[in-house]
């Protein structure tokens, strides 16, 4: 009547409520990135927790075998930030002092290039020291502001804090907060939506923990190479590089640039092991440990990657292209669930269809 379709009208409501949720995220990206770290947290702790469960006495309450484990692994990170800490620091307040002498050395020059590369060797040793440039200048006020830098963390200190405790509350009641979101649904859209939640906890627990593998694969293989070689600031570079490892596709390039601009214009002598060994590493990663980590569910197209990459860093900088991988491959789980899930309906439904016009025929 008066042209109003229902159906159209279900339609509109449903992707209007989903904006409306969308939005409601975007604004709430803080809050919404600590319960995402959260997550990731509970899905590095939960094979620990598992593993307690399965020797728990039936006596002792599960809450009390979760703690235990959450306890252990805060110390565990609290001891090794403080081991290596104070070496991590050293190294970098080094290299940043040292920047100024590293620009003005004349090691760049004599640095070999290919034949065709020999012309613009200038305006590329000039092109990286104003990079460098740029970016030491940039270094010494934010060095200058690390003291009111503190106080403003201190309020977000609050945040470090809560990410373990939800990471708890997650382990300790994700099976009543499952079964909870799934009695909310019809018996029809029950069934779909436990696959979806199944297969989403698969894919994020092998993809929180292959990320995790990788990089300590990355610390502690270029650590030990770096040291048998002997790469100024060796432990200082292998741990950017195992934490650039968590960034997709554009952190293990970044980690690359970085190590082999220090190593250049430090004056390091055996720049061409260096590219061998990160060349040999990276073809072992990408082709070998990386498939064998990742599961099926988390490839994604390279175009889909770098568009993610680009859009999660507009929409939310570093978090964003962290984010990036994981939640399109999120999507892509949940289109292919209802692809499949209503195409069975409807061919159910032509099925009895037929099935009727048979019988009155």
């Amino acid at each position: 009547m008066l042209g109003f379709d229902v159906g159209t009208a279900r339609k509109v409501w449903t992707a209007l409520l989903i904006a409306l949720l969308f939005f409601c995220i975007y604004m709430a990206s803080s809050t919404v990135l600590v319960v995402v770290f959260a997550v990731f947290f509970s899905y590095l702790v939960y094979p620990l927790v598992d593993l307690v469960e399965r020797i728990r006495p039936r006596r002792v309450p599960r809450v009390a075998s979760i703690a235990l484990v959450f306890v252990v692994v805060v110390a565990v990170i609290a001891v090794v930030g403080s081991l290596f800490g104070v070496q991590l620091q050293d190294q970098a307040t080094h290299l940043f002092a040292q920047l100024p002498a590293l620009m003005k050395s004349d090691v760049p020059n004599r640095f070999p290039l290919p034949h065709f590369l020999e012309p613009l060797r200038e305006r590329i040793v000039d092109f990286v020291r104003s990079q460098i440039e740029t970016g030491s200048d940039k270094a010494v006020p934010m060095a200058r502001s690390v003291g009111l830098g503190v106080m403003h963390a201190a309020s977000n200190l609050i945040y470090l804090v809560l990410i373990p405790i939800l990471s708890f509350l997650l382990i300790n009641e994700g099976p009543q907060m499952r079964d909870a979101f799934l009695n909310l649904l019809t018996d029809r859209h029950r069934v779909l939506w436990a696959q979806i939640v199944t297969d989403l906890n698969l894919l994020l627990s092998k993809y929180v923990r292959a990320l995790l593998f990788l990089s300590l694969a990355t610390l502690i293989c270029y650590g030990v190479a770096f040291s048998l070689l002997g790469v100024p600031y060796a432990f200082l570079l292998a741990v950017s590089a195992g934490l650039l490892e968590f960034v997709p596709f554009a952190g293990p390039l970044g980690a690359i640039a970085i190590t082999l601009v220090v190593a250049v214009f430090s004056g390091y002598a055996h720049l061409l092991w260096l590219v061998i060994f990160i060349a040999l590493y990276r073809l072992f990663q990408d082709y070998v440990l990386n498939p064998y980590l990742m599961s099926e569910g988390v490839e994604v197209s390279p175009f889909l990657v770098i568009v993610g990459l680009l859009a999660g860093d507009q929409l939310g900088g570093v978090a964003g292209i962290f984010l990036a991988v994981p939640v399109i491959a999120m999507l892509k789980i949940v289109i292919g669930r209802a692809r499949v899930f209503y195409s069975a309906s409807r061919d159910e439904g032509q099925a009895a269809r037929r099935a009727l016009t048979g019988k009155a025929d």
